[in-house]
């Protein structure tokens, strides 16, 4: 996961490559760089921001859904 500093980081390279089918190998190196992660689908480093999630679970410690979110999806404990 990404938090906001590193996602813009990652995502301001869009476009550096010379052509346009090389405009994501540049955020897909940082991404590896900073996660030690390679990932190989750069619309999937859009979903690895952690402003998108909420807290982790009080019960079962995963991140909520959203930030805003009244209920775990994982172990369905409501979010006091």
């Amino acid at each position: 996961m990404l938090d906001e500093r590193e996602f813009q980081q990652v995502t301001s390279l869009r476009g550096e490559g010379v052509r346009l089918k090389d405009a994501f190998v540049p955020v897909l190196e940082e991404y590896e760089r900073i996660t030690g992660l390679k990932e190989t689908n750069p619309n999937a480093i859009y979903h690895h921001r952690l402003s998108l999630y909420g807290d982790p679970c009080r019960s079962c410690g995963k991140p909520l859904r959203t930030p805003k979110a009244k209920l775990c999806g994982g172990c369905m404990q409501p979010v006091s």
